[in-house]
């Protein structure tokens, strides 16, 4: 038997569609509805089923009604299909009216976007980090005090808090003008809390950190992503490196996996098949018919 056992939550965690008015290209070069439509005819042939997914905001570049519209027809379908609740995040080039109404069916008004959705025991804290006509982030007096509230009491396996601006710092300079302000009244209320880890966006790459003792797993963009090495001081968005994360939470432990969107050339490859009848002749007493439960042994 695995040492690490069978994990009891699987979620998926993806970040920055940016979607823009049917029709148009994100920034005149990139496609986000294709990129995303992508991302789930992958999943769904891979036979996976994710409990929910995440999406953790600037999930239309303008804020537009109809690019909520245009997500919600892509998105929804596929995850009735695998199973998994949707969970929608704000984030700053998302407006509240639109959003409200476009994805949640609610009234379309300027107040915070929070919530708290349980997943067969698991819960996920929504926290909107967005003000209003600015880039940055910022949580309310009102916002903690309703977070501490939910976290007073446990959940039976936790917590996934889940908000836009991730409160890491970035190895872009230009990145502290648009970052979660006052984080350290953030940190107060989560500490000695449930929550196993956060869930940001925002950056548009991959990374992770630690924040008040809590992991922190920052998906990257579906859209488009920045490079890294870059030049010094300057910035350079790519049409390239798109990724989204997988999320295991096991009984003691939750893991993170960065999945990159594009396909590339096969190297080799087993089936399932071949590779459960190799695993039975490795290991004594099996008799597994998928390569999972059989590595399980």
């Amino acid at each position: 038997m695995s040492q690490y056992g069978e994990p009891d939550h699987y979620i998926l965690h993806l970040s920055d569609t940016h979607f823009v008015t049917d029709g148009d290209l994100l920034h005149d070069s990139v496609d986000s509805d294709a990129n995303l439509a992508r991302i789930f005819e992958r999943l769904e042939r891979t036979g996976q089923s994710p409990e929910a997914i995440v999406f953790t905001g600037d999930l239309a570049d303008m804020g537009e009604p109809e690019a909520y519209v245009r997500l919600r027809r892509i998105v929804e379908p596929a995850a009735e299909r695998l199973g998994a609740k949707v969970i929608w995040v704000m984030g700053n080039h998302d407006t509240r009216p639109a959003f409200r109404s476009g994805l949640l069916d609610a009234a379309p008004t300027q107040e915070s976007v929070d919530s708290v959705v349980d997943v067969n025991g698991l819960r996920i804290v929504v926290l909107d980090s967005t003000v209003p006509g600015s880039h940055h982030g910022l949580i309310t007096d009102e916002q903690l005090a309703w977070l501490e509230e939910v976290l007073a009491v446990p959940a039976p396996h936790g917590t996934l808090l889940a908000l836009h601006h991730p409160p890491v710092p970035s190895v872009l300079d230009v990145v502290t003008l648009v970052e979660l302000k006052e984080q350290n009244r953030l940190a107060t209320v989560l500490e000695g809390t449930d929550v196993r880890g956060i869930l940001g966006g925002h950056l548009h790459y991959s990374t992770t950190c630690t924040f008040a003792g809590i992991p922190v797993s920052v998906a990257s963009a579906t859209c488009y992503t920045q490079d890294l090495l870059a030049s010094k001081g300057s910035i350079r968005g790519r049409d390239g490196a798109q990724a989204f994360n997988m999320v295991h939470v096991f009984r003691d432990r939750v893991l993170h996996t960065v999945v990159p969107v594009e396909e590339s050339a096969t190297v080799y490859e087993m089936s399932a098949e071949y590779l459960a009848e190799a695993i039975s002749k490795l290991v004594p007493g099996s008799n597994s018919s998928s390569p999972s439960a059989a590595l399980a042994n």
